[in-house]
């Protein structure tokens, strides 16, 4: 029994440390999100169509958490009103798009 426990333990802790951040969410879904409520201030703020705020050399942005952190504070300071499930959207679009967490 003992045995079987250390298994499933085992397995459970491999398995997150192997899963893909935002799997849960759908990409297609994030970008319609961030094309409507994030594109123009990112523009206003990097000019031309505002992805340089994901390219430029000293992002912020390093880690999955951080960008979980990042898109959630943006949420909030925006009044985006995004529920959760649609953060996990815009983190798993910027993450194919731009960030290639793994």
């Amino acid at each position: 029994m003992k045995r079987a426990l250390t298994a499933v333990v085992l397995l459970t802790v491999m398995t997150s440390v192997n899963a893909t951040p935002f799997e849960k969410g759908d990409p297609k879904i994030g970008k319609t999100l961030v094309d409507k409520s994030c594109l123009s201030c990112h523009a206003q703020m990097f000019g031309g169509d505002g992805s340089k705020i994901y390219t430029r050399a000293d992002r912020k942005v390093k880690t999955p958490q951080q960008l979980a952190a990042r898109v959630a504070t943006c949420n909030a300071n925006t009044g985006a009103n995004w529920f959760p499930e649609d953060e996990m959207h815009v983190d798993a679009y910027l993450n194919q798009q731009y960030y290639k967490f793994k």
